[in-house]
């Protein structure tokens, strides 16, 4: 792995855990404040629910990268296109945190190296599982990849339901996001981009949540 992945993660990541008993402390302010009393039966355990549900949810602050891709960078004779497509992802958006969810589409062309298999959904987990924006995260594994393994070109496409538009605000309930990145021979070589978008929307089906 290349220095340049040490320098783009080292800067984000928390190192520390979750500060159960703040967010409890927040939790329970915050029941207060619309209204409720976190003392009754039904929300008096939410508060340490919120608390050590946030980590799962916000797990990618804590995911180091180095030991994410550990040994699973493979030496190859192969430049052709590499594609996993369909990876579901779970988020919070970091401007109501509420989830956005839906699939990430991946692709590179190796000039030297690969990653295994595994570790192109746990890259999508490292950015997805943290207070994000769409374009932002979309741009992070494109980013990070391309750090990694330095390949000719890469592609990323991510579809996602954002429940702060379904829920609150505009309310329409089958909006959905797409943003993408294109890097190298894919923003360069529109037939690479084309095969790559022909692919991903080959016998895909609409997002269901």
């Amino acid at each position: 792995m290349t220095d340049k992945v040490k320098v783009y993660e080292a800067a984000e990541l928390l190192g520390t855990e979750i500060d159960h008993a703040g967010v409890e402390e927040a939790v329970s302010q915050i029941l207060r404040a619309v209204g409720e009393d976190p003392t009754r039966e039904g929300l008096r355990n939410t508060p340490e629910r919120i608390a050590r549900s946030y980590d799962e949810l916000l797990a990618g602050y804590r995911m180091d990268p180095l030991e994410l891709l550990n040994d699973a960078l493979f030496d190859v004779d192969y430049d052709d296109m590499v594609l996993v497509r369909d990876i579901e992802f779970f988020s919070l958006c970091e401007h109501h945190m509420l989830p956005f969810m839906g699939r990430a589409h991946i692709a590179y062309i190796p000039q030297s190296k690969v990653v295994g298999l595994s570790k192109i959904p746990r890259i999508v987990d490292l950015f997805s599982r943290r207070l994000q924006v769409q374009e932002r995260m979309t741009r992070q594994i494109s980013d990070f990849l391309c750090s990694a393994i330095n390949p000719l070109g890469a592609g990323v496409v991510v579809e996602a339901l954002h429940m702060c538009s379904m829920m609150r605000g505009v309310k329409k309930h089958d909006a959905r996001m797409t943003t993408s990145t294109m890097v190298g021979s894919f923003r360069s070589n529109p037939a690479t981009r084309q095969e790559f978008l022909d692919s991903i929307s080959r016998g895909a089906e609409p997002l269901h949540f």
